[in-house]
């Protein structure tokens, strides 16, 4: 015998049909035509494919009829078929027998007859969705082209197969049914094996003959054929109305049934003698004429449009797709039509195409273009990413037809989008001409700037079945692949880079994306964006020496190379007293590179050192070099985008308020060594005992606020900052991670360093306090000269007199020792000059620090207020004077700290008054802090 693969469907088929009936070939003829025409539709009703359910059912029927035997029988014969793998669709044969079973001659019968037997039984395809109940049991639709043998799945899809729906499209409309013509070949294409064979039998049955199944989820009930009454002279008939109806689907208007302007909508004239049920049955169902104009001009519109772009287009095609298949269904039906005119069936013969029975058929068409309607409504104005979101937004909804239908209609709009993800992110390409992807691009950005500006996030396109960090890695996967290209130079092929999957070739390849967003598509987009970072990372690490360059700032820039800092400071010193606008940047240069070979910095690598320079800040009116010196460190290429322009900045005003600091500690430091060194000296001169203890505690008190600072600077400042930076950087997974904890630090050590706006104030006062320390040691050392001046003397003069008693003559006479007591005199009338000044002078610092600790008191900065305790730990300043105001344990308020130069008495403020006392010179320092 034969097997099934080698005969060839049509005997297969009348083979069935005999088995089934227990005839003979000619006497199953009229079976086998319709058997023929139900297996060249796509129709398959919605029914639960339950096995369980339906060997349930076959034993309840057993059971009443009182067959207890055979239905232990039949359940034990289907566990052990459940157990073997001979049947795949159990389901389709149980449910077979079931329908076997049953009486075709009840009206309540499951299937009235063979050929909804066979539109039943046949096994569906695996991937489709049910969509439509309604039961023109006549629709003549394609037959899937997967095999031709019973077993085989039949592909549903669109509004005309008013069953299933299938993901891949639409199946082509066989050609016969649209132009009435029989197909050319086998060979056509489009056309299913199902439309071929209809063509080969006569059409002797009517295929309205077919009973609705009694289970119907959706719609209305299927209405029985109604009772015609007689008409009134010149009233329409239902058939006209009927074929009125078939041309307003269309949006063409008819005989009866036009469209109004005013009203937008279709109306029966008037005029037209009609009965209410009639007349209202035909508004009902012109309302999909209506629904069709509205998705009909939407896509003619858009369609011819260019600038919609590539998702737009997608989304007419989509709407194309619908309509096609709303046009293979009406096709269907003016064929049905047309079969009644030409076998004269009336309006009251059984299966004729009634309003009724359209508005049953129409419920679910209806509600599909509903639905497409109001997508169109909703889509209006909107292109690219932002129409994909919302087509996705409709698909929130508790309807699986309706969901299903937004799914296939996004699965089309989505698959431009995800097309220019996947060329973005495997390739580094952006061919967007209608700017529809979300990931835009500025060509007017030169390379230097194109980590930063070249490339942006269109927030407004971006789908809402993206997350904002899905579009954020997609952006930098393709960005940095630009970033190697353009900047890096790095010529590596994006394949080597990251292995590319599997794109969206068609919209069914977007279909299975969109179905598992936080799966698949997630592991996609992760796997580039792990890959292409690490690669850069990588490139700038080795090639650019990106973290040595980041070393290189601390140790220079924030002068944490200490000893290379403090030889610098002493081969500098001499210059940078000089006044500004006599320093050379070439003699600097070379003294800085004495430094850099005399100290550790020499083993730092070459290309490092070779960026190190000297910077002269702008020259103010009696600025000195300690004003204006600078170090500078040059960057380029591809490090160039981490230490951009603006970061640079922040070094520099960093560079320049440490600088100060350490010049701070450096001038205390020479005058702690000018007091060590001549407190013997000065010891034979007892006047001065006074001024020089004044001298040594104002030094010591300016010795322990700048130690205070300095460990907070170096340590709370830049150490933990740089602490903080360091582990955010090895643990950094692309490089904007590395630029934000850059920034972030660079932003932390200027905010703690009082160089922000919310600390003007308290900079203003540190910088008098710092030229506070200028003016004592330039008091200090005036003092020191005319002491060791008029030490000098006296010695100068013991030694003449002991010369000149050696001789043996008199040590001195008159003359000379009232001059010399006459200079000593005068002398030692300056002392209270010299005593007085140091007393302003204390006095003024103590009250700019006083002004300083309760700004340090009052500010938000809890480092801050603790550095005010240190500052004052044991109460100094409180007690300074009866008038301080100033106190670490019932602090002053802010609103007590003002800009106004009278403080509240109406006298000039601490602050003030050294100004205009000429104390200080704060003017003077530079405009860089």
């Amino acid at each position: 015998m034969a097997t099934l693969d080698q005969k060839s469907p049509n005997v297969l088929l009348q083979s069935l049909c005999c088995r089934i009936t227990g005839k003979s070939e000619a006497e199953v003829a009229h079976q086998f035509q319709y058997a023929v025409r139900v297996i060249g539709s796509n129709y398959a009703p919605t029914i639960e494919r339950d096995e369980f359910l339906v060997s349930e059912k076959i034993k309840k029927e057993l059971l009443k009829q009182r067959r207890e035997a055979d239905a232990a029988l039949f359940s034990e014969l289907h566990r052990k078929l459940q157990t073997q793998s001979v049947l795949k669709h159990r389901w389709s044969v149980l449910y077979l027998l079931l329908s076997l079973s049953e009486d075709p001659r009840k009206p309540s019968s499951r299937v009235g007859n063979y050929g909804a037997l066979f539109a039943q039984a046949l096994p569906r395809d695996a991937h489709s969705t049910p969509f439509y109940c309604t039961r023109p049991q006549s629709l003549a639709l394609g037959y899937a082209e997967r095999g031709a043998a019973l077993s085989a799945s039949v592909g549903t899809s669109g509004i005309s197969s008013l069953g299933v729906y299938t993901l891949n499209g639409p199946t082509p409309t066989p050609q016969s049914l649209l132009a009435g013509q029989p197909p050319q070949s086998a060979a056509g294409g489009g056309q299913s094996l199902g439309s071929r064979l209809a063509w080969t039998l006569p059409v002797s049955c009517s295929p309205s003959t077919l009973a609705l199944p009694n289970t119907r989820p959706l719609g209305p009930p299927v209405p029985s054929p109604r009772v015609v009454h007689p008409r009134k002279d010149g009233e329409v008939s239902e058939t006209a109305l009927v074929r009125d109806i078939l041309y307003v689907f269309q949006g063409i208007d008819g005989k009866f049934i036009k469209m109004s302007g005013p009203d937008n909508c279709y109306k029966i004239d008037s005029k037209v003698v009609l009965c209410k049920s009639l007349r209202d049955t035909s508004s009902r169902l012109a309302e999909l004429g209506w629904l069709h104009n509205k998705v009909r001009k939407y896509t003619d519109a858009r369609s011819l449009d260019r600038a919609f772009g590539l998702v737009g287009q997608s989304f007419c095609a989509s709407l194309h797709q619908e309509l096609k298949e709303y046009y293979r269904l009406l096709s269907v039906l003016h064929s049905q039509l047309q079969v009644e005119d030409d076998q004269g069936m009336n309006v009251c013969a059984e299966g004729s195409l009634t309003l009724r029975r359209l508005l049953v058929w129409m419920y679910d068409p209806k509600v599909r273009l509903k639905t497409l309607a109001a997508l169109v409504d909703f889509c209006q104005g909107r292109k690219g990413g932002e129409l994909a979101s919302a087509v996705h937004s409709y698909g929130k909804t508790g309807d699986p037809q309706m969901r299903a239908l937004v799914h296939h209609i996004l699965s089309l709009v989505s698959h431009p989008i995800l097309n220019f993800l996947y060329r973005w992110i495997y390739d580094g390409e952006l061919e967007d001409t209608y700017h529809e992807f979300f990931v835009a691009s500025d060509p007017n950005v030169k390379t230097d700037r194109l980590w930063h500006d070249k490339y942006s996030l269109r927030k407004s396109m971006i789908p809402t079945f993206i997350t904002m960090d899905q579009a954020r890695k997609v952006l930098l996967i393709g960005k940095s692949i630009n970033f190697l290209h353009q900047v890096c130079h790095d010529r590596t092929p994006p394949g080597k880079i990251t292995a590319a999957s599997k794109s969206a070739d068609t919209p069914k390849d977007a279909a299975e994306l969109l179905s598992d967003l936080e799966g698949a598509f997630q592991e996609k987009i992760d796997a580039a964006y792990f890959d292409t970072s690490k690669y850069l990372l990588d490139v700038l690490n080795r090639n650019y020496l990106l973290l040595e360059h980041l070393q290189a700032m601390r140790r220079y820039l924030l002068l944490g190379q200490g000893d290379f800092i403090r030889h610098l400071m002493d081969l500098l010193k001499p210059e940078l007293a000089r006044p500004a606008t006599t320093l050379y940047q070439h003699n600097l240069t070379g003294i800085l590179e004495t430094a850099v070979r005399a100290t550790n910095a020499q083993f730092d690598n070459a290309e490092i050192l070779k960026r190190l320079d000297v910077r002269l800040l702008e020259v103010s009116p009696g600025d000195t070099g300690w004003d204006v010196f600078s170090l500078d460190y040059h960057v380029d290429g591809p490090i160039a985008t981490v230490f951009t322009r603006e970061c640079m900045g922040h070094y520099l005003r960093v560079f320049n308020f440490l600088w100060r600091a350490k010049r701070m500690e450096y001038t205390l430091t020479d005058i702690w060594k000018g007091q060590m060194c001549n407190a013997k000296l000065l010891k034979t001169m007892p006047e001065l005992s006074g001024v020089l203890h004044q001298c040594h505690i104002l030094a010591s008190e300016m010795v322990h606020f700048i130690h205070q600072m300095q460990y907070y600077i170096t340590f709370e400042v830049l150490e933990c900052s740089w602490d903080e930076l360091w582990n955010k950087v090895q643990q950094a997974q692309d490089l904007d991670h590395i630029i934000a904890a850059h920034d972030v630090f660079l932003d932390t050590i200027i905010s703690r360093c009082l160089l922000d706006s919310n600390s003007r104030s308290l900079l203003n006062q540190l910088r008098a306090i710092f030229d506070q320390i200028i003016e004592f040691q330039s008091a200090q050392d005036s003092l020191y000269r005319s002491a060791l001046e008029e030490l000098s003397l006296r010695l100068q003069y013991e030694e003449k007199k002991r010369q000149r008693d050696e001789e043996g003559q008199w040590a001195v006479n008159d003359a000379q020792e009232a001059e010399e007591k006459k200079r000593i005199q005068e002398f030692q009338e300056t002392i209270p000059k010299m005593c007085s000044q140091l007393r302003i002078l204390t006095h003024f610092y103590q009250s700019i620090v006083q002004q300083f600790l309760v700004l340090l008191m009052t500010s938000s900065d809890e480092s801050l207020r603790f550095l005010s305790f240190r500052l004052d730990f044991n109460e100094h300043y409180r007690f300074v004077s009866e008038s301080a105001v100033y106190s670490p344990r019932y602090s002053r308020p802010r609103e007590a700290v003002t800009d106004d130069p009278l403080d509240n008495h109406g006298d000039l403020t601490p602050s003030h008054r050294i100004n205009n006392g000429r104390i200080n010179n704060v003017q003077g320092v530079s405009c860089i802090f």
